[in-house]
């Protein structure tokens, strides 16, 4: 089982109509590395999940073990709709599939790999729409949103190819064409050649959590031209690699206790702020991460007295950019 590679999506969506020829390309699924050497190998389960609430074996869809290309194995045709459809007046049924991700070739049957990604496919009961007809959006891009989520401190690599394979293979006509919009030294590249994009750097959550950029796409037919832009988002996922840090670089407060003091009176305060974490749910978590404790050898003075733990988010602004981290205070 791979532990170290990874899905930069949950999930994937995709429409599928009837009578597309079978080979049709559907969707690419990607994946990142935690190191050099992994190779990563995708694996369909043979299972449909419709509606939730039944399984069908899957006769129809296939995946690439090498390049994470999902296709068409066998043209679905209104039978097939009918019979994986809920009911037969239904215009569209939704249909779930598993993508499974190693760093080894699978075996048969192998569908409990902790590593899956979901796909979402809308079978539509309507042959596929002609190029003309469609928008410059839905020529473009799919009904999912762009954002990824890539783990800090991990090799650079491949994970996005921003042209639709099923668009490309149908509307050859058509010229469509890509760009990415940054900032200058975003760690993100587009190729042009193969319209992939690539992180390009190990990233560090606690220089920057997300990254904002823009996927723009040109349309051009004849003399029209038609163009979209769509918001790409990356979030960097947190390992937990920075130590938590005093601001005053003390990690011990002393207490003056005056006679006559009332019953929770605070006698002293410590602060620690961990940049590296946020509030973990449940509160007990966060809690058990760190402990204040009173040094001292007078049982007295362990009865009399507490130390109280309360911590809340805050944000932290390295290079002007907002990341999440905690204030723990005692």
């Amino acid at each position: 089982v791979a532990l170290g590679l990874y899905f930069p999506r949950k999930e994937y969506l995709e429409n599928v109509y009837i009578d597309e020829p079978a080979g049709m390309p559907l969707l690419r699924i990607h994946a990142l590395k935690e190191s050099h050497e992994e190779v990563a190998h995708f694996h369909l389960c043979q299972n449909l999940i419709i509606s939730r609430a039944r399984s069908h074996e899957n006769n129809w869809f296939q995946i690439r073990e090498k390049t994470g290309l999902l296709y068409l194995s066998k043209s679905l045709d209104r039978e097939d709709f009918n019979m994986l459809s809920v009911g037969n007046w239904m215009p569209l049924s939704k249909v779930m599939l598993y993508v499974f991700l190693s760093s080894h070739p699978f075996q048969e049957k192998e569908c409990d790999s902790a590593t899956r990604t979901t796909i979402f496919l809308s079978l539509i009961n309507a042959t596929a729409p002609a190029c003309s007809s469609l928008t410059a959006r839905q020529l473009c891009f799919t009904e999912m949103d762009l954002s990824f989520h890539i783990k800090e401190n991990k090799p650079p690599g491949t994970f996005h190819q921003l042209q639709l394979p099923s668009v490309h293979h149908l509307c050859q006509n058509l010229s469509i064409s890509y760009k990415l919009l940054a900032a200058e030294g975003v760690p993100f590249r587009y190729n042009e050649n193969t319209t992939s994009v690539r992180v390009t750097q190990r990233l560090d959550r606690e220089e920057r959590e997300r990254y904002e950029l823009i996927a723009k796409c040109t349309v051009r037919e004849g003399f029209r031209e038609m163009q979209v832009e769509v918001p790409f988002l990356v979030n960097v996922l947190d390992e937990d690699d920075s130590p938590p840090f005093l601001p005053n670089g003390t990690d011990t407060a002393d207490a003056v206790v005056e006679f006559n003091r009332k019953e929770g009176t605070v006698l002293s305060t410590l602060t620690v702020y961990d940049a590296d974490t946020t509030p973990i749910y449940p509160l007990e978590s966060s809690r058990k991460k760190y402990t204040g404790t009173i040094i001292t050898d007078d049982p007295w003075i362990s009865e009399t007295f507490r130390v109280e733990h309360i911590f809340d988010e805050i944000h932290f602004s390295p290079n002007g950019s907002q990341v999440r981290g905690t204030r723990h205070e005692y």
